[in-house]
């Protein structure tokens, strides 16, 4: 059997969480083995190393081979358990590998050719990728590290699914097997608000500029009607001060 990377391991006989925090403060990741017909056994890694490897992405699904006091097994990552905050793993899940069962495995999808596709280059469509990887289900020495998807010869409003990915001898798709053929990925027109985004903006500052001259307009109105108002009262004291001279004469009579 084909491994592609190697850890080294130490079983721990302490479980619980303060063990498994005391652990990880001295540089350690807690671990868990089980699968093939064995009793599942607690595990203890090298964070440092574990952090390395979890670097690529091939790790997730390749057969691994764990050395535990000098005997190598064949196993693969189940499950991962990392730290909401920071860069460190809490804990890891092993499953030991045999010969002759076949295992499940979630791998990863690779997309080829979308830039030169006519629906992306010629008729200005737009890729989605509706899944990014799927589980498997083979014998060790069939699994793949990854399966691959071509979509140069797609056209616009094309959609490619499970069933349209090519497998290699030995590898069948998990949700196929259960009748769901689910779409991968697909070429489509641009969304309609991404092209309205524009005359819309467009649009707005029209009306906002509209708004804005009338009230700019008022205010000189407002600034005339000051002086007409002065100058009604002033006409309205004329006439008052015309009649004071008309008493005066009366009186000399």
């Amino acid at each position: 059997m084909k491994t592609s990377f190697e850890l080294t391991a130490e079983f721990r006989n302490t479980e619980g969480k303060g063990a498994s925090r005391r652990l990880r403060r001295t540089g350690k990741v807690p671990a868990v083995l089980y699968g093939g017909h064995a009793e599942p056994r607690a595990l203890s890694l090298d964070h440092q190393r574990l952090m390395l490897a979890l670097d690529n992405e091939r790790f997730y699904s390749s057969i691994l081979s764990i050395k535990i006091d000098g005997q190598p097994q064949p196993v693969i990552l189940k499950d991962l358990q990392r730290h909401p905050a920071k860069n460190q793993v809490l804990h890891v899940d092993l499953q030991r590998v045999l010969d002759n069962e076949k295992i499940r495995m979630t791998i990863p999808l690779h997309f080829r050719g979308a830039a030169g596709a006519p629906g992306v280059k010629t008729e200005g469509g737009i890729v989605s990728h509706l899944l990014n990887d799927i589980e498997i289900l083979c014998l060790p020495k069939d699994l793949p590290e990854f399966l691959e998807i071509d979509m140069s010869a797609m056209h616009i409003n094309d959609m490619k699914r499970l069933s349209d990915i090519p497998l290699p001898p030995g590898v069948s798709i998990v949700l196929l097997a259960h009748g769901r053929d689910e779409a991968v990925a697909s070429i489509h027109h641009p969304r309609a608000e991404e092209v309205e985004a524009v005359p819309e903006v467009a649009a707005t500052d029209a009306a906002a500029a509209a708004a804005a001259a009338p009230a700019a307009g008022a205010a000189p109105a407002a600034g005339a009607a000051a002086p007409a108002a002065a100058g009604a009262k002033k006409e309205e004291g004329k006439p008052a001060a015309a009649a004071a001279p008309a008493k005066k004469e009366g009186g000399k009579k």
